[in-house]
């Protein structure tokens, strides 16, 4: 009997997210070093992500999925520190 040891594909779909978002928060810091305000980066990082989304899914599936976030910022999906 062989086991099958390869990651299921949510599994490595989640390690490439993982690898992504480390790329982006690198290139992230990298503008604000070079003095880039954070806001400026954040929103040039959202424009693109939204670009690419469109280009991949269409604009009535991007803003259907955007559709969510509303409720994903208020409920701390994005949030990294503690509350107070």
């Amino acid at each position: 009997m062989q086991i099958d040891t390869a990651p299921a594909p949510f599994e490595a779909d989640l390690d490439d997210k993982r690898v992504a978002l480390g790329y982006v928060s690198e290139a992230f810091a990298e503008g604000c070093l070079d003095g880039i305000d954070g806001d400026c980066m954040a929103q040039a990082a959202l424009f693109a992500a939204f670009q690419e989304l469109v280009m991949t899914y269409g604009e009535d599936a991007t803003a259907r999925y955007a559709e969510g976030f509303p409720e994903r910022i208020r409920g701390g999906a994005f949030t990294t520190a503690p509350q107070h």
